[in-house]
């Protein structure tokens, strides 16, 4: 066998120069079959290990045999069924060839992204735990949101997973962005669709804003792949390295990332999303004149304790409107407290669980409706004391003997 050297200088001699055959057998010192094959090859020679066979041939059939019962069967579980003794390497190489056939393939289509049409959303969970005040730190999601056409990425942590709390942080990136895509893409988070079904609350949202949520199917995260690959973006290039030291620190942190990462070069793209994005948000719908309805809400009757419990946590309510119904919202920073149209609290909300949360200015008007509700009673019972005594007359009770017609001896208390 002829190397790759000669075999190129066989035909380099004969179709470039015209050298014939039998010169260039007697130039290189080469037989004649030699030249006459080289010239017909439309290949360099390669050198081919004639196969010896391999020791998984002879279990080959019982393998199969259990791949038609399990087509997914791990390799360790099919070398303990046949009683494999050797190198379970070789086992595995064979399985990779054959298993194909009882499992099937599962192609994944290169999706084409319209400007406009979608904006993927997950929940990444930093691993640093956030302190989040009253002595506690926490593990806290980070919504991403990730349009589909420019791979603009834009993201913020929130306080919870409950769906006020998502929508709110839903509406907040989205209109930093300024407009809404068409489609929302969601996994099956619970306060979304846990079910199966898109949840009445984010319905609602999706039809304030003109948009649709469509939720992945079980199990398929290639669904939304493009914000999946960001979640680990931001592992990998935002994370190490920093260190924070409050939820409202780490958007901090992270809003002054975003900005550079939006300006990176995105191999698939061919370019920067932010000068992608402008195509982006022409296709996209106008965000509405009105926000929609996010963040905790809940109606209460304010009791004689006036405070309210949102999220694990006590607030503070004017004690004047003990009794009465007030209407609690929670946004991701506030906790207002409203009873027929009247401000009855704002507090700044907390992200730990347990804490009370106290207005001073609350405490002083419920030590003066304490002191005017004592004086108030003390007068009532000063008053009860001082009331006039009425005067009872008595009657004789001669006057009952007479009635009756009876006299009594008074001198030894014999009737007479």
């Amino acid at each position: 066998m002829i190397s790759v050297e000669d075999w190129a200088e066989i035909r380099r001699l004969h179709k470039a120069e015209g050298m014939p055959i039998k010169a260039i057998v007697r130039y290189l010192g080469v037989a004649r079959n030699t030249v006459r094959a080289a010239l017909a090859s439309e290949g360099p020679p390669s050198y081919q290990r004639p196969s010896r066979g391999s020791l998984v041939d002879a279990v080959e059939p019982e393998v199969r045999k259990l791949l038609m019962v399990d087509a997914k069967m791990p390799a360790t579980v099919i070398a303990e069924r046949i009683g494999w003794e050797h190198s379970i390497t070789i086992l595995k190489d064979r399985l990779r060839q054959i298993r194909p056939e009882y499992v099937g393939v599962d192609p994944a289509d290169r999706l084409v992204h319209e400007p406009g049409v979608a904006a993927q959303m997950d929940l990444w969970f930093p691993e640093p735990r956030i302190p989040v005040g009253f002595g506690q730190a926490a593990m806290l999601p980070v919504l991403v949101m990730t349009l589909t056409f420019s791979r603009f990425l834009t993201a913020v942590m929130l306080p919870s997973r409950q769906a006020g709390d998502l929508l709110a942080g839903m509406w907040q990136l989205i209109s930093q962005v300024g407009a809404v895509s068409k489609t929302l893409v969601w996994d099956r988070e619970a306060a979304i669709g846990g079910k199966g079904k898109v949840t009445a609350a984010a319905a609602a949202f999706a039809g304030t804003l003109a948009t649709r949520i469509v939720l992945a199917p079980p199990r398929d995260p290639e669904f939304k792949g493009m914000t999946e690959r960001n979640n680990g973006f931001l592992e990998t290039s935002f994370l190490p390295g920093r260190s924070f030291l409050s939820p409202a620190d780490f958007n901090l942190q992270l809003g002054d990332w975003l900005p550079r990462a939006n300006a990176r070069t995105v191999r698939s793209l061919g370019g920067r999303p932010v000068d992608v994005l402008g195509r982006d948000l022409a296709a996209m719908t106008m965000l509405p004149p009105h926000p929609p309805t996010t963040g905790l809400q809940m109606r209460v009757r304010l009791g004689r304790d006036y405070y309210v419990r949102v999220d694990g946590n006590d607030y503070s309510v004017d004690p004047r409107m003990i009794g009465r119904l007030v209407d609690v919202t929670a946004t991701l920073t506030r906790v207002i407290v409203v009873c027929d149209g009247v401000a009855a609290a704002d507090h700044e909300r907390s992200w730990a669980t347990g804490g009370v949360i106290t207005d001073p200015g609350h405490v002083i008007t419920a030590r003066g409706l304490r002191s005017q509700y004592s004086a108030a009673k003390r007068e009532r019972e000063g008053a009860g004391r001082a009331a006039p005594q009425h005067r009872v007359m008595f009657r004789d009770t001669a006057d009952y003997d007479e009635l009756f017609g009876v006299r009594i001896d008074p001198t030894t208390g014999e009737v007479l």
